[in-house]
């Protein structure tokens, strides 16, 4: 399954920015001020040196407690290895100071599940003067261990629970104290799919461990565990629903197709009193709906069965150019 990380880290941290940066950076979060935030449109640096485009994933627009003027929270999940990438968060760094010319804090989110030492310093001089020592946050979500987070009532930490460092064995266990944390959080059902969302992408259970995790339901406290019954309940009747209301709009699609494709064979059969095998297959053969309506257009004007032809081969093959 192909996981679109960035997307998932994006929506996690502008839903719950104050929440990520007390969960991680205590300091920083002391720091900032939370009443003025805005997120930035990605900016995109091109390195002609490479012929390369970059995007900043993640930018923020905040103030400081006590002092005038806005700063730049720039926040860059990393999902791969990639060598030299302090490097990278410098070149990011001194692109964004060169634009907006205002004190910017540099995070580095490492999400990938190798267990590695990233350096959080990118330094550049000569034996005689140090010229540059460029330093910025980092996080190593495989390194921190899951079992310090599950008291806190942080929606973030809740999610990334997800991306931790746990064992195989502990996979139960972690997505037990996931639902825990859900429960004393009291979110909105739109905000709560969101943290399930994340942390599924993630860590999903096999059939299996979900049955083992319906035995550490009953372990529990009741009235908690009725709690993370109804949630879990709630998920799953609207992803059964969702999964109905597709399939019904998918059953009806193909109904108008086949319809359509119906009416085209009948016509040439009747208007040029006959229809050709091959022309039969690749109708058939058409699935897309907007083509069949193009056919259709067309194909009344056709005066004979080589003009009806040149239309429906015509409107096929501009669909594959």
């Amino acid at each position: 399954m192909n996981i679109d990380h960035d997307r998932l880290f994006k929506e996690l941290i502008e839903t719950f920015f104050a929440e990520f940066m007390q969960a991680f950076f205590p300091r920083a979060y002391e720091a900032i001020d939370f009443t003025h935030v805005r997120f930035l449109q990605q900016e995109v640096f091109t390195d002609v040196t490479v012929g390369e485009k970059h995007e900043v994933d993640i930018l923020v627009e905040t103030r400081l407690k006590g002092e005038e003027g806005l700063i730049m929270v720039h926040i860059e999940p990393q999902s791969y290895v990639q060598k030299e990438f302090n490097e990278r968060m410098f070149i990011y760094f001194s692109r964004l100071y060169e634009q907006h010319r205002c004190k910017i804090l540099p995070i580095a989110i490492f999400t990938y599940d190798q267990v590695r030492d990233e350096p959080d310093t990118f330094t550049t001089g000569f034996t005689f003067l140090d010229v540059l020592r460029f330093r910025f946050y980092k996080l190593e979500l495989k390194k921190l261990p899951w079992r310090e987070y599950i008291h806190s009532n942080n929606p973030v930490a809740a999610a990334l629970l997800s991306k931790m460092g746990f064992k195989d064995e502990d996979r139960v266990q972690v997505k037990l104290e996931f639902l825990r944390m859900l429960t004393r959080l009291k979110l909105d059902p739109a905000r709560m799919e969101m943290l399930a969302g994340f942390f599924e992408s993630y860590l999903k259970l096999s059939q299996e461990e979900e049955e083992r995790l319906n035995c550490e339901l009953g372990r529990i406290d009741k009235k908690e565990a009725e709690t993370i019954m109804q949630i879990t309940t709630s998920w799953h009747e609207k992803g059964r629903m969702e999964g109905r209301m597709e399939g019904r709009m998918e059953g009806r699609m193909e109904g108008r197709m086949e319809a359509k494709k119906e009416t085209i064979l009948k016509y040439l059969s009747r208007r040029f009193g006959e229809q050709p095998a091959d022309l039969e297959e690749k109708v058939q053969k058409i699935s897309d709906l907007q083509i069949l309506d193009r056919i259709l257009e067309e194909l009344f004007a056709a005066d004979t069965i080589e003009e009806a032809r040149a239309v429906i081969l015509g409107k096929i093959a501009g669909n594959l150019q």
